[in-house]
């Protein structure tokens, strides 16, 4: 799998680098796609949703969205470049919001970003770096109208569950490598371990624990009643992710308490002694 998931699929019209999907949707339903042109006059139409998916845009594809939704400079500075850590900010009505993403790439971690902005009548998606495509996510809320049709808040939801259920394989790869590696040290075989290798896996969940971390603070604010644009009717989905996250940060943490409770891995030395998609997207 290629570290960068490169989109294929560009609106009618609109077939421009940086555009994965320009499309609006009414009652939970596909009206049209559309030219970035276009966004903002479908967005202030009653009952109206615009979702767009960017990949690594340029700065004047981020500045032509901006023109079109009215998105804050700031936020458009961030999401013109990666390296941000995962946080939630609220912009008047509208919010922006940032994840960390993981791939396995030749059994290391590659690191991505997704930056989201919600606002009333549109959902903006930018992607950098290693990310499963987010067409999974599209298709599936496309073939239920009914959830489809709940709005803006249905897709942040869609799309921050997605992302939280990726790293799950990713660590159970990990995992199941440290433990391969761990049980050779006492084997009798006498292979020699690959020490090394592993202090490089915990440095990988490491990394990832500090990206999972953060984002369940994210989380928990879309959960509650502090951020004004979410529906309280929502809140119950992000309650959900929020578990999720939870849940990822435990098999983190579960593997390193019980290392720090054997005294037989001190004997490894230092590391110079050696209805919501569940899989990763295809290219979209």
């Amino acid at each position: 799998m290629d570290a960068r998931t490169h989109p294929t699929r560009a609106p009618a019209g609109d077939s421009e680098a940086g555009v994965v999907a320009a499309s609006v949707y009414a009652g939970g339903r596909r009206v049209k796609d559309i030219a970035i042109e276009e966004a903002g006059e479908w967005s202030k139409r009653p009952g109206h949703v615009v979702w767009i998916g960017l990949w690594e845009p340029s700065a004047d594809l981020l500045q032509r969205v901006q023109a079109q939704l009215g998105l804050h400079y700031l936020a458009i500075e961030d999401a013109g470049k990666a390296h941000q850590h995962p946080k939630i900010e609220q912009y008047g009505e509208a919010l922006f919001v940032v994840a960390r993403t993981t791939q396995l790439i030749e059994g290391r971690i590659a690191f991505g970003e997704t930056h989201l902005f919600v606002g009333r009548g549109y959902v903006v998606s930018v992607r950098h770096g290693a990310s499963s495509s987010y067409a999974a996510v599209r298709e599936h809320c496309e073939s239920c109208p009914a959830v489809l049709s709940q709005g803006e808040d249905y897709i942040l939801y869609a799309i921050l569950d997605f992302i939280v259920d990726n790293y799950m394989p990713v660590l159970e790869t990990l995992h199941a490598e440290v433990e391969a590696i761990e049980d050779s040290v006492f084997s009798k075989s006498g292979d020699e371990v690959d020490v090394e290798r592993l202090y490089m896996i915990r440095r990988d969940l490491l990394r990832i624990r500090n990206a999972v971390v953060p984002l369940v603070e994210v989380c928990r604010r879309l959960e509650h009643a502090e951020v004004l644009p979410i529906d309280p009717a929502m809140q119950p989905l992000f309650r959900d992710v929020t578990d999720h996250v939870l849940r990822v940060q435990e098999e983190i943490d579960s593997p390193r308490r019980s290392r720090r409770r054997s005294p037989e891995s001190s004997r490894l030395g230092p590391p110079s002694s050696r209805c919501r998609p569940r899989s990763p997207a295809s290219t979209a």
